[in-house]
């Protein structure tokens, strides 16, 4: 898809969540849980690398004014590498499409083989001054650390700190060949369909948010265990299967509420909230104030 066919769907322009990691290192992400096309821009020049990541959905990276399209698809990833040019991101993410993105110099990324630069082969001496485009498949070591990077929960004051960590940990992943890369502390996640099986569980909860199931019907629904459901989601997503959803209905209530078209009651009714008392305490619990004050805050 190019800029040209675009026109047919509904597109807006988005922003991407960057995170600074350290000097020439920096993580992108953006989560379009909306009905339309999403026009993501970033500069971005020769001396950068970028690895793209597409956990969910998909996307089109768009060079030289349209010419020029690289699709990436849910579970694939996406390395750039091009000395000779500029490479600055154009991306149109469908809709409910996620992306992770790392962008390190090459520099930087020198640095962490220095010691056998052989072994990435668009290191070596004789390509060092190629392009270099790639495709592969994310495995599910690669997806647990994914989907805990952009569903990031935690304090925001240490976010730096843990996507370090987690970029590193990804970046290992990426390049291990080892038959073993697969293997995680939870060994259930090995199997590529019990991880598909858990991305069901979240988007079931997700389309179902006002009334969502139990965790029994879930386990059901999705044909695994309670006991994994319970510890590959957390694994997976970095929190609870409540606890993530709680977030999530918090994050669309947010939204809801800065589009002006709803007041307080109807907002806390389509996030599944029968009464507005209880609807106001959890918004208060999450952003540390009431919707009206928000709402007033937003003006």
């Amino acid at each position: 898809m190019n800029l040209k066919n675009s026109g047919q769907k509904s597109v807006a322009r988005g922003t991407f969540a960057e995170t600074f990691i350290e000097d020439g290192f920096f993580v992108l992400t953006y989560k379009n849980d909306e009905n339309t096309v999403q026009i993501l821009e970033r500069d971005i020049d020769s001396t950068f690398i970028q690895f793209h990541f597409c956990t969910k959905g998909s996307a089109a990276f768009v060079f030289n004014q349209g010419n020029y399209t690289l699709n990436i698809i849910g579970d694939t990833s996406l390395l750039l590498y091009n000395p000779q040019r500029d490479l600055p991101i154009h991306l149109e993410l469908q809709p409910h499409s996620w992306l992770v993105s790392f962008v390190i110099s090459i520099k930087k990324f020198h640095g962490l083989f220095s010691q056998d630069a052989n072994y990435v082969t668009f290191l070596s001496d004789e390509n060092k001054n190629k392009k270099y485009y790639t495709d592969g498949k994310i495995n599910p070591s690669m997806a647990v650390v994914l989907n805990q990077l952009i569903s990031f929960n935690l304090n925001s004051s240490i976010k730096s700190l843990y996507f370090k960590g987690k970029v590193y940990e990804l970046l290992s992943l990426y390049f291990n060949r080892s038959e073993d890369a697969d293997i995680e502390q939870c060994p259930f996640l090995v199997d590529e369909v019990n991880v598909a099986k858990l991305k069901k569980a979240k988007d079931i909860i997700i389309a179902n948010m006002a009334e969502p199931p139990t965790l029994q019907e879930l386990s059901e629904q999705i044909d695994l265990s309670l006991k994994k459901l319970k510890e590959g989601f957390k694994q997976i997503y970095g929190d609870t299967v409540y606890g993530f959803l709680f977030d999530y209905k918090m994050e669309v209530a947010r939204k809801l509420l800065e589009s002006g078209e709803h007041n307080v009651n109807e907002v806390g009714l389509k996030v599944g909230y029968s009464t507005s008392s209880h609807f106001i305490a959890a918004f208060k619990k999450k952003f540390g104030t009431t919707p009206k004050k928000y709402i007033q805050a937003a003006l």
